[in-house]
């Protein structure tokens, strides 16, 4: 992709220009989530695992802004909302005021996982496009779509342990209050923690 804000003609952009630079906007805040959700995890696999998506997700970025043959504007104004959006999204509440919340991670993995379909859906419209656009090279966007299919995969089970460790841990700890406990007693029940006879 060009990096001016419009084509040489001076026309404004078309349809395929607009399209690309808003996947451009979501690469450019997904990229960010990656590696900030990587930082918070440094040091174990799960940082580990999100810090190489991180890397793909950024390749696949510079992918979609050297798409020079398609003779596509990039709008940086336009661009720089996706980091801008990526940024006030940590603003919203996920059971913590101060330090970071377990539901971020479990929260982020889910937005993390659809904007890459919709990365992958991007590239499947590059390969449609493809057929009557000789300058479309058919076997990077068959490529892309591959590993876009493989990141999936990885969120999904990453989401998928997020979520069960922490609402399982979270069920957990509501059966060990004195509350559910005396419940449980209440009702004749055992077989919790702490809840012997009465």
């Amino acid at each position: 992709m060009h990096r001016s804000h419009r084509p040489a003609t001076g026309r404004a952009p078309g349809f395929l220009a607009i399209y690309l630079n808003d996947h451009l906007t979501g690469a450019n805040g997904g990229v960010e989530m990656l590696r900030r959700a990587a930082g918070a995890h440094r040091g174990g696999v799960l940082g580990t695992s999100l810090e190489s998506l991180a890397e793909q997700v950024a390749q696949d970025r510079l992918t979609l802004r050297t798409l020079a043959d398609l003779d596509v504007p990039v709008m940086r104004t336009r661009a720089a909302l996706g980091r801008l959006a990526e940024k006030v999204g940590r603003l919203k509440l996920n059971g913590r005021t101060v330090s970071r919340s377990p539901l971020s991670d479990v929260l982020e993995l889910e937005a993390m996982r659809l904007g890459v379909e919709g990365k992958a859906a991007c590239w499947r419209t590059l390969r449609s496009l493809a057929r009557t656009d000789p300058r479309i090279d058919t076997a990077l966007i068959e490529e892309l779509i591959q590993r876009a299919e493989q990141q999936i995969r990885a969120l999904e089970a990453m989401r998928s342990a997020c979520a069960s460790q922490l609402f399982a841990r979270e069920a957990r700890g509501r059966a060990a209050t004195p509350h559910a406990a005396q419940a449980v007693r209440r009702r004749g029940l055992r077989g919790l923690p702490g809840t012997g006879p009465t």
